[in-house]
């Protein structure tokens, strides 16, 4: 199906060590860049100490949104490679940033690509992969009196309800995944008088 994805349930953590050198990976799931600049801006204060705090995160069903940083590695050795073991284990909406305690001995560029590989790869192997729908999410206005028409249209498609008010104006917010969302909004739009506002189509 084309409206799920992988992601990862919770936090998780990964570790490589070289020739001294030490690289902890941190997995988080994410919604947002504005959450992932907090978390690596967190990460910062957290590990001042640390020689590169380098990350990559891809957002959205399809990993429409990424970005890559080296953190003052050489090019494409750590941001890179963080990102080649996001796509290969096929997750997005998260977050992996890998800090770097030098050990003293460089480990040239292959070295280098390598380690970040190896640590993401150690996080990822230990995070719990999940499997999550792509959501349409649906407001409906409407008048008291529609109340058990909506009513029975949501008891036959089974949409999630996140939000209702019912008083003489009437609104319920739900979400359903993308593929269903079409039979979901065709019933409701039906209702006359219904005022729809769809997010995520």
């Amino acid at each position: 199906m084309d409206d799920t994805f992988k992601t990862i349930a919770e936090k998780a953590e990964g570790l490589y060590k070289e020739k001294g050198s030490k690289f902890i990976a941190y997995a988080y799931p994410i919604a947002g860049e504005e959450e992932a600049k907090e978390l690596v801006q967190g990460l910062k204060k957290e590990f001042y100490d640390a020689r590169h705090r380098c990350y990559a995160y891809r957002i959205g069903p399809k990993g429409e949104s990424f970005r890559m940083n080296d953190d003052g590695e050489p090019s494409s050795t750590a941001g890179r490679p963080i990102y080649g073991q996001l796509l290969s284990f096929d997750v997005t909406n998260i977050l992996v940033v890998v800090i770097r305690y030098f050990g003293g001995t460089k480990l040239g560029v292959s070295g280098l690509i390598n380690a970040y590989q190896a640590a993401t790869s150690d996080a990822l192997q230990n995070a719990a992969i999940v499997e999550k729908t792509v959501d349409v999410t649906l407001t409906a206005q409407f008048g008291y009196p529609m109340l058990n028409e909506v009513m029975k249209v949501i008891k036959d498609e089974q949409p999630r309800v996140e939000q209702q008010s019912f008083d003489n104006s009437c609104t319920v917010r739900m979400s359903i995944r993308k593929s269903r969302a079409e039979v979901l909004e065709a019933k409701l739009a039906s209702i006359d008088g219904l005022s729809l506002d769809i997010v995520g189509r």
